[in-house]
């Protein structure tokens, strides 16, 4: 029963204090317990043997050789892929590499670059879809040096015939230099003329490159015609990524010498 007590005319209850009866803690006990973790996933033997045949295999073979082996997709996502047509074999002999580079640069012209550079120059983006690495960037420096050598052929040559006087109206006369009198043969037109793609094309064709080139033509009911899959600009682009390759590994004079006597001589442009 609570005890009731006045204080300055209030009433006040005091009611019973009860003691629980003291319990340890749940969560004490679950910590003081050992925490029971589950087993580790063992780790398969196969998979593991499979990465390390990767990992070797991969460091054994160069990527120019072989595609990367995390690269290699499983299975033909195309359904409508047939080997019989699709398939176009490329060359992988070296010895015809090396024969193709003589035949372009000259004696001892497969000793100008690496192994890998050799291949890398002449392979085009469309082959193993890009995966072993493509010559864009070679063949874009390469056709620099190329036309750079193209303008300063055509700026001096002797042959060139200078611009016509012509009056002016206030009696002022333009500067003369006998170095600028070539000035007229340096036209846009006429460096497309010698540099046309058909013309560089039949070039590579005449060094062999076209039984070295390592790309994919486009699919169609004629398998040897590569004109409608653009053989004309693959062949250019191979040329021009041999000198682009030759100035990054033999340097600027190697390669312009190179342009000047094995490309634009050909084409029409002696010294």
């Amino acid at each position: 029963m609570p005890r009731v007590s006045t204080r300055a005319g209030h009433l006040f209850f005091a009611f019973p204090v009860r003691r629980r009866p003291s319990r340890p803690c749940t969560g004490l006990i679950s910590l003081s317990k050992p925490i029971s973790q589950p087993p580790l996933r063992s780790l398969s033997s196969s998979s593991l043997q499979r990465q390390d045949d990767l990992a070797s295999t991969a460091s054994e073979q160069p990527r120019w050789k072989a595609t990367p082996p995390l690269m290699v997709t499983r299975g033909t996502p195309n359904r409508s892929f047939r080997p019989d047509r699709d398939r176009f074999v490329v060359n992988g002999d070296p010895e015809k590499l090396d024969n193709a580079y003589i035949r372009v640069l000259g004696k001892n012209g497969h000793e100008m670059l690496t192994e890998e550079v050799k291949w890398l120059a002449l392979t085009h983006k469309s082959f193993d879809h890009g995966r072993r690495g493509f010559n864009d960037r070679l063949a874009y420096l390469g056709k620099r040096i190329v036309e750079l050598q193209a303008s300063l052929h055509m700026l001096a040559a002797s042959t060139a015939t200078p611009e016509p006087a012509q009056v002016d109206e206030l009696g002022r006369e333009p500067f003369k230099h006998p170095a600028l009198d070539g000035l007229a043969g340096l036209t846009q037109q006429r460096k497309h003329a010698v540099l046309d793609k058909t013309r560089t094309a039949q070039l590579a064709d005449k060094y062999g490159l076209v039984n070295v080139l390592r790309w994919k033509p486009k699919r169609s009911q004629q398998p040897n015609n590569f004109q409608r899959s653009g053989v004309d600009v693959v062949l250019t682009q191979a040329l021009y990524a041999i000198v682009g390759a030759i100035s990054l590994q033999k340097g600027g004079e190697v390669a312009n010498r190179v342009a000047r006597e094995r490309i634009l001589g050909p084409l029409g442009l002696r010294a």
